[in-house]
């Protein structure tokens, strides 16, 4: 059994609530999550998933992959699952307050058969992840790796609120070991200590062995490769619901990567399925590939190339 995608990160069953918009209770989310949906609703065959679930959930879960025909494999224990209550104000800044913690993924929990894939996508949600675990991956496959180090840098702070800190040490030996690494740009500025995006994404560039990236929400995205910078232009649009966008970056970049081998029209690719996403709410966001492709087509004029001195 060979996977196109298989996403590591436990999911979460959040409430979200915007100045246009809220979830009527707890809904599925996560990063690994919305990615490997984003991948196969655009085409991508054997797409998985990978990580822990609280038993209040488990049940739920299962009829949600069932659902979304995604494989899943998931370590049922603890007390709880994964969740957030995240709050938006209309300039799209955000509270993230804990609901719940789910297991972490080891080396010994890790089904085995989910290593035999062409791409894997780490993508933790708070704390689930951790080098040894990256370590274990990276010595057992050949996938090529993305990793969205968003739960990596995540801590809980007073009253169950998330705050941002970063282990640079082991961050640096983690990003040794993926092909492709993409935060958006708070986290980058978290990792780096640079609030500047595109100083940001050199030094991200210093420290990772494969392709850095930096999303940077309705201004677009930055990748570099070698000595260029591409700017990638964003698709003009409201955001009602912004949760999940790096998420569904990721995953429509795989995808596109997978069956091109360009940065440019992956990054393009991403760009215009990521404002989609934020047009709507809840794992049933819909993602025609036909729009995809004409908001990727509507935004590549705007597309420009500098040369990193």
């Amino acid at each position: 059994m060979s996977f196109d995608l298989v996403g590591i990160g436990n999911p979460v069953y959040d409430i979200i609530v915007t100045p246009w918009t809220k979830t009527s209770g707890r809904v599925l989310s996560g990063c690994s999550t919305n990615a490997c949906l984003a991948a196969k609703r655009l085409g991508m065959e054997k797409v998985g998933l990978v990580g822990c679930i609280g038993p209040g959930f488990a049940r739920r879960f299962a009829d949600d992959m069932k659902k979304f025909h995604l494989d899943s494999k998931m370590e049922v224990g603890g007390t709880e699952t994964g969740g957030f209550h995240l709050i938006y104000d209309e300039k799209g800044n955000r509270t993230l307050d804990v609901l719940g913690v789910a297991g972490k993924i080891t080396p010994e929990n890790f089904p085995k058969e989910f290593l035999d894939a062409e791409y894997l996508l780490i993508g933790p949600i708070l704390g689930e992840v951790n080098l040894e675990l990256l370590q274990f991956i990276r010595s057992s496959t050949s996938a090529r790796i993305f990793l969205d180090p968003q739960g990596l840098i995540r801590v809980i702070a007073k009253d169950r609120r998330i705050d941002h800190q970063c282990n640079k040490d082991e961050f640096h030996k983690i990003s040794k070991l993926v092909d492709f690494v993409k935060p958006n740009e708070h986290e980058s500025e978290t990792i780096t200590g640079e609030r500047d995006p595109v100083l940001a994404l050199r030094k991200l560039g210093d420290m990772a062995k494969g392709v850095p990236m930096v999303t940077l929400a309705e201004k677009g995205s930055l990748v570099m490769n070698g000595d260029r910078l591409y700017r990638i232009p964003p698709y003009p649009t409201h955001a009602t619901d912004p949760t999940g966008a790096g998420d569904v970056y990721a995953g429509s970049f795989i995808t596109e990567y997978k069956k091109s081998g360009s940065l440019t029209e992956a990054a393009l690719f991403a760009s215009a399925a990521a404002s989609i996403m934020v047009e709507q709410t809840g794992p049933d966001f819909k993602m025609p590939l036909d729009k995809v492709l004409e908001r990727k087509e509507a935004i590549r004029g705007r597309l420009t190339v500098e040369r990193l001195a």
